[in-house]
């Protein structure tokens, strides 16, 4: 924390926007609340303004995280992917946060472009066009190449990064004081969920580094085209790249927040909505990257069922373990085997080892068995959410900051393929990807290979052991002279004691 006495006011400033809006301490658990609580909890409504009059606990939230700028917008939507801990209903309440701001003016935008590539801008583009989309933390730009090609600018905010920072102190600020004051909260790692969204937001400060993710992700869809994954990435333009300018080409289709989208001739909803979930999957399973910001604003949609990928400010990434931790719950859903899914969260620490495995597979059976199969609309998935926390409070789970984003995106992917398909069958879309990664990694063939790994690796180590023997070591024992005064010390207390007891027996003796 940089500025803690800033941090304080700001932090005190959010407290009053919440207020405002009655999302502090909303009216609604006020009868929830210990009877001390209560005078408190009226107290603070009275300074709730028209703003906290209307709407649900998630809206009125959603509405005041608008107010307080990117930090508060990107925390908001991130809890917005946590249904399992606040509800469903206040999930996608906060869901429909939007960050959209007033644009800032096209020249400002053309000089922030020019101090970063260090060029004017008609040196590259022929022509540039007003904004057509501003957010918290930059603006987006039509602009067109010499070539005459379409392409897209994204331009910082001027200042943005100042607010970022002052933003996150505050959010630490209260993560700490959540974390000492609230025991309860321990189990959700408020401090390392705080860590994880500034992580997310400093990689969105720079440019660049948005450039090589998209570059990235781009190289990584069209590996997996060959094998069914309907998405793609527009090609980074690296002449328009800086710390705080973008360029990407223009991205084909129409943007799925535009009705129109779904209602494009020859668009097969279906087979749409079967590939964003598949593309996601290829993604964080056979690579290990995915495009961690999945929602509809996002992407693009072509006929017949083609997906572009937009917005590479958030990328997930998993190590090999995750990835087959992953899999291997997917596959253990898939055909209801709950006792590897129990022994795979065990053997992955998910799960603290003084449980049952064979508890935690009975409650992991509560939750699968009324989904495995069934249709979206079939599932109450207020019901199903419900019991998932209460299972994860009733065995210690522990949330795991390195999986945020992969339960963040799921839950965008799963969004996006039911407003496409409300009967979208989750699990059946998955299946087939799932069920390569298992026969490919964990199948006879990936054993045996898996076998001859170690064996290679087991001949390189005698190998190098043999070509470069340890040095030997000489072991001197010296054994320590004991002082002399200690020696004297010694004799003389036996002496005194020996004599002590002679003389107290020495009556005995003579009777």
């Amino acid at each position: 924390m940089r500025d803690p006495l800033g941090a304080t006011w700001r932090l005190i400033r959010w407290g009053g926007a919440l207020a405002k809006h009655d999302a502090l301490i909303p009216r609604e658990i006020t009868p929830l609340l210990p009877g001390w609580a209560r005078p408190i909890a009226g107290l603070v409504h009275l300074f709730a303004g028209r703003e906290g009059r209307d709407g649900r606990p998630g809206q009125r939230l959603g509405r005041a995280f608008e107010t307080l700028g990117p930090v508060a917008i990107k925390l908001g939507q991130v809890m917005a992917t946590r249904a399992d801990i606040f509800g469903i209903e206040f999930a996608r309440d906060l869901g429909r946060l939007k960050d959209k701001l007033p644009p800032f003016p096209t020249e400002e935008a053309r000089r922030e472009i020019e101090r970063s590539l260090g060029r004017p801008v008609e040196s590259l583009f022929s022509n540039f066009g007003d904004p057509i989309g501003a957010a918290s933390l930059a603006q987006a730009h039509p602009a067109w190449l010499a070539d005459g090609r379409k392409v897209a600018v994204k331009v910082l905010r001027p200042g943005v990064e100042r607010r970022v920072v002052q933003g996150l102190d505050a959010m630490r600020l209260a993560a700490r004081v959540v974390h000492k004051l609230v025991p309860l909260s321990r189990r959700l790692e408020p401090q390392a969920f705080v860590e994880t969204v500034a992580r997310s937001m400093n990689l969105e400060l720079d440019m660049r580094l948005e450039a090589a993710a998209a570059s990235e992700l781009g190289d990584i869809m069209d590996k997996t085209r060959a094998e069914g994954g309907h998405m793609s990435a527009p090609k980074v333009i690296w002449d328009g790249v800086g710390k705080r300018v973008l360029t990407l080409e223009w991205a084909p289709g129409l943007p799925m927040t535009d009705p129109a989208a779904v209602e494009q001739p020859g668009l097969d909803k279906d087979a749409l909505a079967d590939n964003v979930v598949r593309a996601f999957l290829t993604q964080a399973l056979d690579y290990g990257t995915f495009h961690a910001d999945l929602h509809e604003g996002n992407l693009f949609a072509s006929a017949p069922a083609e997906l572009t990928a937009v917005d590479f400010g958030i990328i997930g990434r998993l190590n090999p373990g995750e990835r087959r931790y992953l899999a291997e719950i997917l596959w253990g859903f898939l055909t209801r085997d709950y006792p590897r899914i129990a022994r795979v969260h065990f053997e992955a620490g998910y799960v603290p080892p003084d449980h049952s495995v064979e508890a935690f597979a009975q409650a992991l059976r509560a939750v699968g068995e009324p989904v495995i199969g069934k249709q979206a609309s079939q599932v109450s998935m207020g019901r199903l959410l419900g019991q998932l926390f209460e299972i994860t409070a009733l065995f210690d789970m522990h949330l795991r900051p390195e999986l945020i984003l992969l339960q963040k995106t799921m839950v965008s992917v799963e969004g996006v393929a039911r407003r496409l398909n409300p009967d979208h069958d989750l699990w059946a879309a998955s299946q087939p990807v799932v069920e390569r990664w298992v026969t490919r990694e964990l199948g006879p063939k990936a054993q045996v290979r898996d076998g001859l790994r170690e064996l290679l690796g087991g001949a390189r180590a005698l190998s190098r052991l043999v070509q470069d023997p340890p040095a030997a070591q000489t072991v001197v024992v010296e054994r320590e002279k004991t002082p002399v005064w200690l020696a004297v010390c010694v004799i003389a207390a036996t002496s005194l004691s020996a004599a002590a007891l002679i003389v107290s027996l020495w009556p005995r003796m003579l009777g």
